[in-house]
């Protein structure tokens, strides 16, 4: 199971759904010493993760320390599907994708390992068919998974596969999306966490069918924001002569008339700007250095 984080919600997210893919919960689930279930140095189960076992009715075994042949079994299961599957792994494939070539990899590789038994060998799948299953509480356990998300410049909101809208004055901003799972829709915070005001709350779409779920009134402050730059002129385009409007004809005939002119130049009816005047402005200059 790939998942965003390893905090305990979302720990709880892939359990939950690992187990209703596989049709029923087992009697124990065994977990390395890690944070989210227990206490590291003295691997007991937290609170909050008793919670969760007892929601689903399993028992938790940690796996006790200093045992490396016990936990390397698990270990070298995982080596095999990241040296085989992940390595293999387009990097253009999104996370719902990714999922989807995993699961028929775990079918399909995963499953055809074999096993000792006491008739000699089976396979994974064989062996996990025979293992009787207690039955998936109906709601889900009601943790809460918050994950931070970039809007786009459409005030767009990623999340698995889909896109959700903002409020456009929240482009390009980073937003968080919670999700309590069992519910069928997500709250969009105005900040980077869920402490932040809801701002928007849309329902679940599938998860990697690409959908665009959009609120009536998103849709029209967004068209409003781009109609504000809209105008009617004609746009400048490159290479195109543009001739003087009356300001600039004026600005020009206001300029001719204003500059001394030399008696030939005014015989043949010409303008001529006297340079002399310049001459003892920058020779002044000089002398001042």
């Amino acid at each position: 199971m790939l998942l965003e984080s390893e905090e305990q919600a979302h720990l709880i997210a892939g359990l939950d759904q690992i187990t209703r893919a596989l049709g029923g919960a087992t009697r124990t689930w065994r977990f390395d010493r890690m944070a989210t279930v227990c206490h590291p140095p003295s691997g007991k189960v937290t609170a909050t993760f008793a919670a969760v076992a007892k929601h689903y009715g399993v028992s938790v075994a940690i796996c006790p320390p200093r045992r490396g042949n016990r936990k390397g079994v698990v270990e070298k299961a995982v080596h095999v599907a990241a040296q085989r599957f992940w390595r293999t792994l387009p990097d253009d494939v999104s996370v719902e994708e990714a999922q989807a070539r995993l699961d028929r990899w775990c079918a399909t590789r995963g499953d055809t390992r074999l096993r000792a038994t006491k008739d000699g060998k089976s396979s994974v799948a064989t062996v996990a068919a025979a293992e009787p299953l207690a039955l998936v509480p109906a709601a889900p356990f009601p943790a809460t998974v918050t994950v931070p998300r970039k809007v786009s410049a459409q005030a767009l909101v990623a999340y698995r596969g889909n896109f959700y809208s903002v409020p456009p004055e929240l482009a390009r901003t980073t937003v968080a999306v919670s999700v309590r799972l069992g519910t069928g829709h997500l709250d969009i915070h105005a900040g980077p966490d869920a402490a932040a005001p809801v701002i928007a709350r849309h329902r679940l779409a599938a998860p990697g069918t690409g959908v665009m779920v959009r609120d009536h009134g998103h849709i029209t402050a967004l068209n409003t924001e781009a109609m504000k730059a809209a105008t009617s002129q004609v746009p400048h385009r490159s290479k195109v002569r543009i001739p003087p409007g009356p300001e600039a004809l004026a600005a020009a005939a206001e300029l001719r008339t204003s500059q001394p002119t030399t008696a030939a130049a005014a015989e043949g009816g010409a303008v001529v700007i006297d340079l002399s005047r310049y001459a003892q402005a920058a020779q002044g200059r000089n002398t001042l250095r």
